[in-house]
């Protein structure tokens, strides 16, 4: 594992020594651009504008939408004034956040969908009494979560399809799958979608942080550096106290060596001597790193929304 080198305690800029976002793009989710007639979008409310696809937001145009932002129980409150406004000028007006895991304001979704859908002109509800809603958003932001949320407040009923903290977990469109009885709903689970191009590699490293990209595609070290920097950025310093640290700071080095001793990460590593082979235990920085990812994912850090 390449050691990034320390930077300057209060810097106000990250080097990403000149990184291209366009090796971060996983073929698969080409398939989804095309994607929208009826939605719901989901997005990480950690990131609730990085987190926003541009091709979608031009696809959605006048079709009746929503975008859920969920896992609002790992952001920061306090930031939701500003990102509702934030969102609103960029003409997207119907925002609810929310908690799958517990279930947190999950009911308001079924009620507005079917209020935007039935105040849409492009839609003749005498037709049909029944929605047929898409999901998208990018990879690894509850979608399948969502749908199995619904279904346990709606229905009453268990999973319908799988979940996972890893981005890729649907790679196929699925069968519709019913989350309410009345009104009739289905909804339809999707590969999480990523625009081939990326506004900009902050962006890309913001959707790599919270789990839309696979880390070896952008290397846990360069990732748990921006993080720290991130973290440091906004004040939120739990992870000196997590990790055993005397007090906050902006080297990388010091802070994974710290995770990897309260964590344990350790390993084995066969040194050379005079005398022969020696086995030495050493620190797992690689291995540092992604915990360091992971209590961030888990909340272990604090409520952080990275926007």
């Amino acid at each position: 594992m390449r050691l990034l080198p320390a930077r300057r305690a209060g810097c106000d800029r990250f080097d990403f020594g000149g990184r291209d976002v366009a090796a971060w793009f996983p073929r698969h989710m080409a398939k989804g651009e095309g994607w929208g007639e009826r939605v719901t979008v989901l997005n990480n409310a950690h990131i609730p504008l990085s987190g926003r696809n541009p091709i979608l937001q031009e696809v959605l145009g006048i079709r009746p939408h929503i975008l859920v932002l969920n896992k609002m129980d790992l952001a920061d409150p306090s930031r939701q004034p500003v990102i509702l406004e934030r969102l609103k000028q960029q003409r997207c007006s119907h925002v609810v956040f929310t908690d799958c895991k517990h279930d947190v304001n999950v009911k308001k979704i079924v009620p507005l969908v079917a209020k935007l859908v039935d105040n849409s002109p492009r839609y003749h509800r005498a037709e049909s009494t029944e929605y047929s809603i898409l999901v998208i958003g990018v990879p690894n932001v509850g979608k399948s979560s969502l749908i199995n949320s619904l279904r346990r407040l709606h229905l009453k009923k268990g999973k319908a399809t799988p979940v996972g903290g890893d981005p890729g977990v649907t790679k196929a469109v699925l069968t519709r799958i019913q989350v309410c009885e009345k009104p009739l709903m289905y909804l339809v689970d999707t590969p999480g979608v990523l625009a081939p191009k990326l506004g900009d590699v902050e962006t890309g490293m913001k959707l790599a942080v919270c789990g839309a990209i696979h880390d070896h595609l952008v290397g846990e070290d360069i990732m748990a550096d921006y993080l720290l920097y991130a973290l440091n950025r906004q004040q939120q310093f739990r992870y000196v106290q997590r990790y055993g640290l005397a007090e906050a700071c902006d080297d990388i080095g010091l802070v994974l060596k710290h995770v990897a001793l309260a964590q344990g990460r350790t390993q084995k590593v066969k040194v050379l001597t005079g005398t022969g082979n020696v086995n030495m235990v050493m620190l797992n920085y690689p291995a540092a790193a992604y915990e360091f990812l992971r209590d961030f994912r888990a909340g272990r850090l604090g409520r952080v929304t990275l926007d």
